[in-house]
């Protein structure tokens, strides 16, 4: 069984979700800015492809529309007139253009002095995903929810028609697929995924999150490889 980590003096990595279309010319610079921050150890960055630049005559190949969703949801709970892309959400809690790079930089740096950590602890067999959360301190916190996504890290993407018609588009670390799995209550807990019960394709790792009520601060992240064990 997965031991229940215990708070760590080392702050967790600040969550990046930039919002983008292979079919929105404004995207490619964010795009590239998150294949950047991606090296960064102090950065958690993630592709979050949505659908509904579709229409502009060319189907976004990584696009899901849970994706979708959980932007919208965001605009929501921000209260925000609509979504737009591209879009960087840092750590639930702001959101900035996503190719205005010293805006970026000052949301990261705004959340290194506000963040709270609930530790994470991943491990994979055969058969199962093992999650371990553990708790905060103060107890502050009265539920979050626990975020499953499956991410593929690397893709490349020839463009056959839109806004971006032939060029070739990188992404680093694309949200496959994104779901409630559990809801935590400010206590210890562990759950086991069956991999089977994960659904997911064309991903070579998985990252958990928890974060408070549904939509709001991320306060717990981590990242496992599903070829390995190494944890970020």
């Amino acid at each position: 069984m997965l031991a229940i980590p215990a708070p760590s003096l080392a702050k967790r990595q600040v969550v990046l979700e930039l919002y983008t279309s292979q079919g929105c010319s404004s995207c490619p610079p964010a795009d590239a800015l998150i294949e950047r921050l991606a090296d960064r150890p102090d950065v958690l960055a993630l592709s979050f492809p949505v659908t509904y630049w579709d229409m502009l005559g060319w189907k976004d190949t990584l696009a899901s529309e849970a994706n979708t969703r959980r932007q919208k949801a965001y605009a929501a709970a921000m209260g925000h007139g609509g979504v737009y892309t591209p879009e960087i959400v840092v750590d639930g809690v702001t959101d900035v253009v996503g190719s205005r790079e010293a805006q970026v930089e000052a949301a990261i740096g705004a959340r290194r002095s506000d963040m709270r950590e609930v530790p994470i602890a991943l491990s994979l067999s055969p058969n199962a995903l093992h999650i371990a959360v553990g708790a905060l301190p103060d107890k502050a916190v009265d539920d979050a929810t626990v975020w499953l996504l499956h991410v593929l890290n690397h893709a490349s993407v020839r463009i056959g028609a839109g806004e971006n018609n032939g060029r070739k588009l990188d992404y680093r670390d694309v949200v496959r697929d994104v779901r409630a799995v559990a809801l935590w209550k400010g206590q210890p807990m562990s759950l086991d995924i069956p991999r089977a019960d994960q659904g997911a394709s064309g991903y070579d790792s998985v990252v958990v999150l928890v974060q408070e009520g549904a939509y709001g601060r991320i306060i717990g992240a981590r990242m496992i490889s599903t070829s390995g064990s190494q944890q970020h």
